[in-house]
């Protein structure tokens, strides 16, 4: 009655075994959907942000979305190597300036006679500026020469005939027969600025690099490069001019010919990215009178002189008059042997270059202002310009 009872303690634990069974079921069940909680959470998260920047770049940025897509489309794969289908290449200004000017940028070869026949004496490059087949060039590229060759563009050789040559601007206009060229346009080198893109077009080294095209920018305006008495005004570029350039022509990005390349006048510099053109507005006026006159038809003051050397002059600067031309302008204005000239045309003179740059401005027949230094004063004088003989 009162003894152990072992089937009423059996029942007891099992039912303590059976709560604490529930229990950690319930337990087990709740951290299960903790963690699917949180992992819904998150992925609902992931595809909020996936939908949402789709969105704004579908918005925002309509064109990288196409192009993502174009990507995604065009890459595909062959033996583990990836190819993009790419689009076409547009032009640049280089590729349509070299289509369009090109073909007007011709060969010239220099022949003198020898005496076992013809020996070719040097070879440029020429532009074709009329359809009737004038061609400029530089002076020192068919100086000498008893035969002068062009090869245009095409292959085709032809013999030129030189019209009119001055070495002083280092310009000469040749010609050959032939019709229906394609013709350079000139444009307007006082519209060109500093950084504006230089395109230059010649046949370096030869015909065998004929038709080569290098390009840069315009590095500087308006230099002056002197070469004996004459003085040149210059557009300086990086685009490379090498031998047998010379004569060929530097373009703006329009096509239009801006200036004759040269290399002489760059010879003395010698430096990596400094290439000359000489300005194209300064060669026309040039161009226009070799195809009239066969010549330049140049104003002069009418004395021979040299630079003043300040220390002996007591500090005068100016061009010292060694002699007077008989007849001359200098002359009938009273002009003496002995005078120095330090002023002329309201600027002031310092160099005979100085004086040469000056007349490059003036024609044959102007009134000049012109003042002397003669013994301790200064005297002022009109002088008027004669024809270079």
């Amino acid at each position: 009655m009162g003894g152990y009872d072992d089937n009423n303690d059996i029942k007891k634990n099992e039912e303590q075994n059976n709560y604490q069974i529930k229990f950690r079921n319930n337990k087990k069940n709740a951290f299960l959907k903790s963690i699917s909680y949180f992992v819904i959470i998150v992925l609902v998260a992931v595809l909020s942000s996936v939908v949402t920047a789709n969105y704004i770049t579908e918005k925002k940025f309509p064109e990288l979305q196409k192009s993502l897509k174009k990507q995604n489309t065009s890459t595909s794969s062959s033996k583990g190597i990836e190819t993009v289908t790419s689009e076409p290449i547009k032009e640049n200004a280089v590729t349509k300036v070299a289509e369009t000017v090109g073909p007007a940028v011709v060969a010239i070869s220099n022949s003198q006679e020898g005496f076992f026949g013809d020996v070719e004496n040097g070879s440029g490059s020429g532009i074709i500026f009329n359809e009737e087949g004038y061609i400029v060039t530089n002076y020192h590229v068919i100086e000498g020469a008893t035969k002068v060759t062009v090869k245009l563009s095409s292959g085709k050789e032809l013999n030129a005939k030189i019209i009119g040559t001055d070495s002083k601007s280092d310009l000469a206009v040749i010609k050959i027969d032939a019709k229906n060229l394609p013709v350079a346009k000139f444009g307007d080198s006082s519209k060109v600025k500093v950084g504006d893109m230089a395109i230059a077009i010649g046949n370096p080294l030869g015909e065998e690099f004929a038709g080569s095209v290098t390009a840069g920018i315009i590095s500087a305006l308006n230099r002056k490069i002197v070469q004996g008495e004459a003085v040149y005004k210059v557009l300086q570029t990086d685009a490379a001019i090498n031998p047998g350039n010379s004569g060929g022509a530097l373009c703006n990005s329009n096509g239009e010919v801006i200036g004759i390349n040269s290399l002489k006048l760059g010879a003395s510099v010698n430096a990596e990215g400094m290439g000359f053109s000489i300005a194209i507005n300064e060669a026309k006026d040039i161009v226009d009178q070799l195809m009239k006159n066969g010549k330049v038809i140049r104003p002069v003051v009418g004395i021979y002189g040299g630079t003043v050397n300040p220390q002996a002059s007591g500090g005068v600067k100016g061009v010292y008059v060694s002699k007077i031309v008989t007849g001359s302008g200098a002359e009938k204005a009273g002009v003496l042997q002995g005078d120095v000239i330090t002023e002329f045309s309201d600027k002031k003179v310092e160099t005979m270059s100085d004086l040469s740059s000056i007349l490059f401005e003036h024609k044959v027949g102007d009134e000049v202002s012109c003042k002397v230094y003669r013994d301790g004063k200064t005297k002022k004088l009109k002088i008027k310009l004669t024809q270079m003989q």
